[in-house]
């Protein structure tokens, strides 16, 4: 695969491009993306799908614009696909061609199955692991579903309910009775059995989404794996179908959505009715992340290697030289872990975040030395991304923010306490990382001493010349359920 491709979505109201640069086989990230409002099914719903001309000229200039801003990254690649608008117009063979002629772009129309396979692909990828998960993407002529299952993809359809095409069949006419009979007729195509878990695809479910995050306060600004109350997300709904459109700002949604929010809430509400879902899950990936990885991962049966996380290996490879270094991190704070975890009321959950936050306390230096807790922490927050839940993700960075330095301060505890494990425990797992960066400060090339453990007393057998690092040790903060002493070889 290419090192720097673009994947450009044309929906039915929205374009969108981003481009990925690969990093290392399976690794890679964002360098850009760009979106415009072209709305290409504008009136086509009332003209019998027909694409009409203004909105196939914005399409035309947007796209015209993503090429020039692909050539500025040197992209080597372009993946272009279009979904429900320009799958069901008679006339989409004029659209196509102009754009094949005039901008040199190949537009693959690809059918609702594969619309829902590329969602499904994104989502199982890229987000926590999910039992009997449906994915549900509700675009602005139709909303696809998926089943996820330990990562596999399954049952993918399509059906034709969305939200652009609800609002000029029904809403426009203020026929909200028969919208209802509409989409309730539509989701009879749907057998799916034992459902409990929705996960949230596309602009309708995300804008609603972060509408909740911005009125209950959360305390974490990353809409990708947000898991939402599922009932105050109906009540919100509720309220926005409830509202008039000049209210609706006062409920958090963005002015570019009022006039599409009210069928996207119906459709989603008459789901979560229909298969009792007890919660919610919003994926910031989509169709063309779907695109991207069933390009990059077309020899491994569409999914990662078991064990490998494309946001942690990306992390490694932008930031850590010292791979060796940041191996043996990890492998001191998980058997410092394994020691005195089971003593102190640990539960085991919690040795996958220390060995990672250790694994990763390189990650800030290579910004600024001084600074290097302050950089790994916004890092990680932010690039900590795929495969993680919001949890993983803040005690992660929370655990680099505080490593060799202190413990987790009350404010910062306070802040995010929806998102991190109680005080206690996290003061026990801020302190494993932080001796496991002390003992190692000296930096060798191999673990050169010993640890055991007693009487809540952690012993560190010298080896070798452990001066600066038991200096390192002695600056901490200790934890009242935790001693260490070293210990001299003999």
């Amino acid at each position: 695969m290419a090192k720097i491709t673009a994947v450009i979505d044309i929906g039915s109201n929205s374009a969108r491009m981003v481009i990925y640069e690969k990093t290392s086989r399976f690794t890679f990230h964002m360098l850009n993306e760009t979106k415009s409002k072209v709305r290409i099914s504008e009136d086509a719903y009332k003209n019998d799908g027909n694409l009409q001309e203004e909105p196939m000229q914005r399409a035309y200039e947007a796209l015209c614009n993503f090429l020039s801003i692909a050539k500025s990254y040197k992209v080597r690649k372009i993946l272009c696909v279009a979904t429900s608008a320009l799958r069901d117009a008679p006339n989409k063979s004029v659209f196509l061609q102009k754009i094949r002629k005039e901008l040199g772009l190949n537009i693959k129309v690809i059918n609702g199955e594969k619309e829902a396979l590329f969602g499904g692909i994104a989502a199982a990828n890229l987000l926590p692991n999910y039992q009997n998960a449906l994915t549900v993407d509700i675009g602005g002529g139709s909303t696809e579903f998926s089943i996820i299952n330990n990562k596999n993809v399954q049952n993918p359809i399509s059906l034709n309910l969305g939200a652009v095409r609800l609002k000029e069949l029904f809403f426009d006419k203020n026929n909200i009775k028969e919208a209802k009979k509409y989409i309730d007729n539509e989701l009879e195509k749907l057998s799916f059995e034992k459902i409990k878990t929705i996960i949230g695809i596309g602009g309708s479910f995300r804008s609603i989404a972060s509408a909740l995050m911005e009125l209950e306060g959360y305390p974490f600004d990353k809409i990708h794996a947000y898991e939402t109350n599922i009932e105050k997300f109906k009540k919100l709904l509720e309220d926005i179908l409830d509202a008039k459109d000049k209210d609706l700002k006062s409920l958090a949604i963005k002015d570019e959505r009022f006039d599409v929010i009210k069928p996207g809430a119906l459709i989603l509400l008459r789901i979560i009715k229909k298969f009792n879902i007890q919660k919610l899950i919003t994926s910031g990936v989509g169709v063309r992340e779907g695109v991207y990885l069933y390009d990059l991962l077309r020899t491994s049966n569409f999914k990662f290697p078991e064990n490998f996380n494309p946001s942690v290996r990306y992390l490694l490879d932008s930031y850590v030289d010292n791979k060796q270094y940041s191996n043996l991190l990890a492998k001191v704070a998980k058997e410092i872990f394994d020691l005195v975890s089971h003593d102190l009321n640990i539960p085991q959950d919690y040795r996958y975040h220390v060995a990672l936050a250790a694994k990763l306390y390189p990650v800030g230096a290579s910004i600024h030395y001084y600074s290097k807790h302050k950089h790994s922490y916004y890092i990680i927050q932010a690039a900590l991304e795929y495969g993680f839940t919001h949890f993983d993700t803040l005690l992660i960075a929370t655990l680099n923010r505080y490593a060799k330095r202190k413990l987790p301060s009350k404010e910062h505890y306070e802040k995010y306490q929806l998102l991190l494990p109680e005080k206690e425990i996290l003061d026990i797992l801020s302190f494993i990382v932080s001796v496991s960066i002390a003992l190692l400060t000296h930096k060798p090339q191999n673990k050169d001493f010993s640890l055991s453990y007693k009487d809540h007393t952690l012993y560190i057998l010298d080896k070798g010349c452990l001066r600066v690092s038991q200096e390192a040790v002695e600056k901490l903060k200790f934890i009242k359920s935790l001693e260490i002493r070293f210990v001299p070889y003999k």
